[in-house]
């Protein structure tokens, strides 16, 4: 069969890849992308953009119930439509796949359908989705392939039926209660949306807090928010079991013997990547023993002319990092070309958010990882209640934390749960980026009243710790 030879060749179309993809096809050279199933990725099918929808329209549902704390009548008995929320999500998702597609073709890079699989060195055999099979050559290749969610091995699982992030999009009915098995960020953020919309919710974390990376102090507030919202929490709780009866309950059996039973199981322990079938192994690409792409700090893989982007190498699970992977792909080829210096990875700060009611913000370091990493260290930590804006919107959950480095003044990370800490952590970000102390933010004139606002109080002496 003859090999169709271009400069670019992609293999996934997830973020990095296919705004790489884009702009190389725009610059005038060739590029080929192959995509299986997602137009657009992950991101805007199955992950970000539709559970932001979903929790959107909680969060709508939530205030409509409150409407006479904001001195409106006429709004009782307030109730979630499965079926226009799923419209709603459907269409919010189906616009912006049509308008990827439109970008993708727009661009001028072959836009392919199908599944691939390395033959050889920067060569792929692809099993179309129409039918046929082409063999392409890139002289660079870029993997990005993404993540799954994870089934972990535990007697029964696969046997369950049970839900994941996937397939609970597209629930047509919702159970009356649900074990959310994980208490990451997916579990987190389903069960305040779950419960909001009146599913009676039980988490089954096997460590002994909520989202296992913050510090304990931001983990126990979010954890009694929960209590607080009617959410069941089984910390320290292993699964051992699982089982669906004749019925459909599921009950799951945890190491200690104890178990919990519901109308459905969400497992949220995690992700994997989806590099098996594609015969990494042909192409001279080494993965790890979890199953990911090695890269080095440049992204690029074992192989020679072959790059890796996103989740699947080890980058993280975020879109907005998978795009600043796009940024640095973009830099060093074209610094193998001959054009500029190379640009690395390393030490790149990279936020991320909770989308729970509250929100978590978060930016650097926590305390304790930057008391791991020897820090001489000062907290700043603020009941979200002392924000003005906080008590004009009526959400005053919450409390924000920011450590400081004790013998430089500069911030070394923060943590914001409260009303709209999505938005305000950039302004740390930002902060840090410019290697600004911490008195620059205290002192910085930021409009009133905004929740960025309260950036100019966490840093006062009232509770900036000595």
């Amino acid at each position: 069969m003859e090999i169709e030879d271009v400069d670019l060749l992609v293999v996934g179309g997830g973020k990095a890849g296919k705004t790489l993809a884009m702009d190389l096809a725009r610059a005038g050279r060739t590029v080929a992308m192959i995509e299986r199933s997602m137009i657009g990725g992950t991101c805007i099918n199955v992950a970000c953009i539709p559970t932001k929808t979903l929790i959107n329209s909680g969060r709508v549902l939530d205030t409509i119930r409150r409407a006479g704390e904001f001195g409106i009548s006429g709004a009782e008995d307030p109730r979630m439509d499965l079926t226009l929320l799923r419209h709603r999500k459907e269409d919010v998702v189906e616009t912006m796949v049509k308008g990827q597609f439109s970008a993708f073709t727009g661009s001028g890079m072959d836009f392919i359908q199908g599944e691939a699989k390395f033959t050889g060195p920067r060569t792929v055999e692809v099993t179309l989705n129409d039918g046929g099979v082409r063999t392409l050559r890139g002289t660079d290749v870029v993997l990005n392939l993404g993540t799954e969610p994870l089934l972990p091995p535990i007697d029964g699982l696969a046997e369950s039926g049970a839900q994941t992030s996937n397939t609970l999009l597209e629930l047509e009915s919702l159970p009356e209660s649900i074990i959310i098995l994980g208490g990451g960020y997916v579990g987190c953020e389903f069960a305040d949306l779950l419960n909001t919309i009146g599913v009676k919710v039980t988490i089954v974390q096997g460590g002994g807090q909520l989202l296992a990376r913050e510090d304990k102090d931001i983990a126990a507030a979010i954890e009694q928010n929960f209590t607080d919202a009617g959410i069941t929490l089984r910390l320290g709780a292993r699964a051992q079991s699982i089982a669906r009866a004749a019925d459909g309950t599921v009950t799951l059996t945890l190491s200690s013997g104890d178990t919990v039973t519901a109308d459905d199981i969400l497992v949220a322990v995690g992700r994997k990547p989806m590099t098996e079938g594609i015969n990494l192994e042909a192409a001279g690409v080494e993965r790890d023993d979890r199953g990911f792409i090695r890269v080095d700090q440049y992204l690029h893989t074992t192989a020679d002319g072959v790059w890796a982007a996103g989740d699947a190498a080890g980058t993280a699970q975020f879109t907005h990092a998978s795009y600043d992977d796009y940024r640095v792909l973009q830099t060093n080829l074209a610094a193998k070309a001959g054009t500029g210096q190379p640009r690395s990875t390393a030490g790149r700060l990279i936020p991320y958010s909770v989308f729970t009611t509250p929100e978590l913000g978060r930016v650097g370091l926590g305390e304790q990882q930057a008391r791991d990493a020897g820090h001489n260290v000062r907290i700043a930590k603020m009941p979200v209640t002392a924000i003005p804006r906080a008590r004009t919107v009526g959400h005053l959950e919450g409390a924000w934390k920011a450590v400081i480095d004790r013998d430089t003044n500069k911030i070394l990370g923060a943590a914001l749960l409260g009303t709209e800490a999505s938005e305000t952590i950039a302004v740390v970000q930002m902060a840090m980026l410019a290697g600004l102390e911490y008195t620059a933010v205290r002192d910085a004139i930021l409009t009133h009243p905004t929740m960025a606002e309260g950036l100019t109080l966490l840093f006062t002496p009232a509770y900036l710790e000595d």
